[in-house]
């Protein structure tokens, strides 16, 4: 009742309820934006972005679900189309990494699990990758990240299914070292 209450005050115009919306969802928008690009930057444009388009679109909000899904709901769709502008923008640019290491081929050691874990998720794709940020890391039941994504919870299911053994695949050469 409260949150229903929140909303006809933002519509009806306060500020203060807009605010008290705002900061009680900002955080956990901006970890689930963080959590799908890697980039701080880019977490917080997409945030910024969600709650504009949240605060346009506001009087379509049903209550069908609690705001916080539908929040979400935004925040993936918003982080979805801001990444491809991403892909599309990086894959025009050439990384100076690359460039450096064309010239020899030095021999490195292995990455850190936690980097490889990293690349590991951001190599996902983005429907798994979206799924296992939004249930393992952040912890959302599957009937959330459906309603969110606009998925059956079985589609949430197995894609993070997928996603884990992607990941146990990537990984698998730490596993081997700790089993020795």
């Amino acid at each position: 009742m409260e949150e229903r209450h929140l909303v006809e005050r933002v519509l009806d115009g306060d500020p203060a309820a807009e605010r008290r919306l705002y900061d009680a969802h900002v955080d956990r928008v901006y970890r689930l934006a963080y959590r799908m690009t890697g980039d701080d930057e880019l977490a917080q444009e997409y945030t910024q972005e969600t709650f504009i388009r949240a605060f346009d679109r506001l009087k379509q909000f049903r209550g069908d679900a609690a705001l916080s899904t539908w929040l979400h709901s935004i925040a993936v769709s918003v982080v979805y189309n801001g990444m491809r502008k991403v892909r599309r923008l990086r894959k025009r640019q050439v990384d100076l990494k690359e460039t450096v290491g064309m010239a020899s081929d030095p021999v490195g050691a292995d990455p850190d699990l936690k980097e490889r874990l990293a690349a590991a998720i951001d190599d996902l794709p983005l429907g798994y990758r979206t799924v296992f940020v939004m249930h393992d890391v952040e912890g959302y039941k599957h009937e959330e990240i459906a309603a969110a994504l606009g998925v059956s919870s079985g589609t949430s299911k197995a894609q993070l299914s997928r996603a884990r053994a992607k990941l146990r695949k990537a990984l698998a050469e730490f596993a081997e070292e700790w089993a020795s």
